[in-house]
């Protein structure tokens, strides 16, 4: 039974690399047939400039894949490491492909191959809209295996914010074609407010043999381990479990360590988990440096004109544009900075500074403090001192890095009244592969959620921001009640009713 159960589960389960290398083949596919339409298109309604040749044609077909190969895997291009979010996808494939026209232009200049820049224009647009369609496709092929069920039903095991953290991660990750069932958590655990919704039946007692039972009946394929303690009761439900064939995961306790670049060790059969240094090497502190540089600078130089007309209309409004706030920086080291006069997260006030809180606009003057090196364009959005007197250890990790003007966690749509502790997990993700392109992804996908912002404004309360999710959820809102009424009613106790 148990062989029958796992052997139903590999033909079920995709492997997260399979996908990647699928939509990586369709990427590869689709680049020679959007330069023949390009081509085709062009000359075709009799544009000006000569048609490329065959040589021409296969030489740059072969620089486009070598170069998207290596774009691919070095910018996680596929759309669904880090969780499938449309803002992301977007702002990655617009990076790489106009990384990748820089790559061709240095090809036509070596080759002396003359490639008109409106084909390449024309060619790069090509590229992104059957790039987008690829993962579109993707993901619409996975919600359809949902639908039909083939999926891996998953219960987890706890009842605190890791397994409520957890369910939602398993929403945002459909490539790995599993499906959150229900939860098992101790009486005295129960019910938890993160996991557990008003219209979910109330709870009854369940002895271990049991639970173990009921997960089989219910064609449960995984048990994940979200607890803080691993007791001879749940120790003895996990092998009961994997006799009937379901597979044991776990989340490593404490969670927190994990965010650090971590390696696994089997010592004689001892998993050990060795946590790495996260510190990023000097050069590329130096080109987070030029790129804070260089690009705040045209930043600031673009958004000028719209900075002086909202300082102008605070200044006439209120007697003063601009307001300095005292804000603790890289290494715990305090500074002032600083924004439009627009009190954070205004309830009342005019409708003007409501507007200019919500698009961030008040935020446009800390391109002084980037240029003055306080702050970076990209990083751990700064906090007040009387917040940062209060972080504990884990939380003082966002200061290794200087403060940013956005951040992983604010395109997730955390905001400053948001918990630390919220924003502390996206911004230790952040941390854990920095790079100047990263940087600028990000920047890509902040214009994303300014514009759904501006998009939203008329008709949403500026308590109710949230990220642009595939879902439309904030990051920290627990996960919707989930189908599998039975389980969740009866499963929910890990010890034994005879205790």
């Amino acid at each position: 039974m148990a062989s029958k159960r796992m052997a139903s589960q590999s033909r079920s389960r995709m492997r997260p690399r399979q996908l990647r290398d699928r939509i990586l083949a369709a990427d590869l596919a689709w680049i020679p047939l959007a330069l023949a339409g390009e081509q085709a298109s062009r000359h075709g309604l009799h544009w000006s400039g000569p048609a490329l040749g065959v040589s021409d044609f296969l030489l740059f077909v072969v620089a486009t894949w070598l170069a998207w190969t290596l774009l691919s895997e070095n910018l996680q291009l596929d759309g669904f490491r880090g969780g499938w979010r449309l803002p992301a996808v977007v702002s990655h494939l617009l990076l790489a492909v106009g990384l990748l026209l820089v790559m061709l232009l240095a090809v036509e200049n070596v080759s002396r191959r003359r490639v008109g820049a409106w084909e390449l224009a024309g060619f790069g647009l090509a590229l992104l809209g059957g790039f987008l369609a690829i993962r579109w496709v993707a993901l619409r092929m996975l919600r359809r295996r949902y639908r039909r069920g083939e999926v891996n039903h998953v219960v987890i095991l706890g009842s605190g914010r890791v397994a409520s953290e957890l369910a939602v991660k398993f929403e945002r990750h459909p490539e790995l074609l599993c499906k959150v069932s229900g939860f098992l958590c101790a009486k005295a655990e129960f019910p938890a407010p993160e996991v557990h919704s008003h219209r979910s039946p109330a709870a009854v007692t369940v002895g271990t043999p049991e639970v173990a039972a009921l997960l089989g009946q219910h064609r449960v394929n995984e048990l994940v381990l979200a607890h803080d303690s691993t007791s001879p009761e749940i120790l003895n439900l996990v092998a009961q479990c994997r006799e009937q064939g379901i597979r044991v995961s776990l989340v490593p306790q404490p969670y927190e360590l994990y965010l650090s670049r971590p390696s696994l060790l089997d010592l004689d059969g001892l998993p050990l988990l060795r946590l790495g240094e996260t510190t990023p090497p000097a050069s590329a502190r130096v080109g987070k440096r030029l790129l804070d540089l260089v690009l705040g600078s045209f930043l600031a130089l673009a958004t000028s004109p719209l900075l002086a007309i909202c300082a102008l209309r605070l200044h006439s409004t209120t007697g003063r544009a601009l307001r300095w706030e005292r804000r603790t920086g890289w290494r715990g080291v305090e500074f002032s900075m600083l924004r439009l006069n627009v009190e954070r997260d205004p309830q009342t006030g005019s409708r003007f500074a409501r507007m200019l809180w919500r698009l961030s606009i008040s935020e446009l003057p800390q391109f002084w403090n980037v240029l003055r090196g306080e702050m970076s364009l990209v990083g751990p959005r700064p906090e007040g001192p009387e917040r940062a007197h209060h972080y504990t250890p884990w939380q003082q990790q966002r200061l290794a890095v200087k403060p940013g003007m956005t951040g992983l966690a604010q395109v997730h749509g955390l905001r400053e009244q948001h918990a630390s502790e919220d924003k502390t997990r996206l911004d230790l993700q952040y941390l854990l592969h920095p790079s100047p392109l990263k940087d600028i992804s990000l920047l890509i996908e902040t214009m994303w959620t300014l514009a759904l912002r501006l998009v939203r404004l008329p008709g949403r309360a500026s308590a109710k921001i949230a990220g642009p999710e595939a879902d439309g959820r904030p990051l920290a809102q627990s996960p919707r009640p989930q189908p599998f009424p039975e389980l969740f009613q009866h499963a929910h106790r890990t010890q034994s009713g005879s205790d």
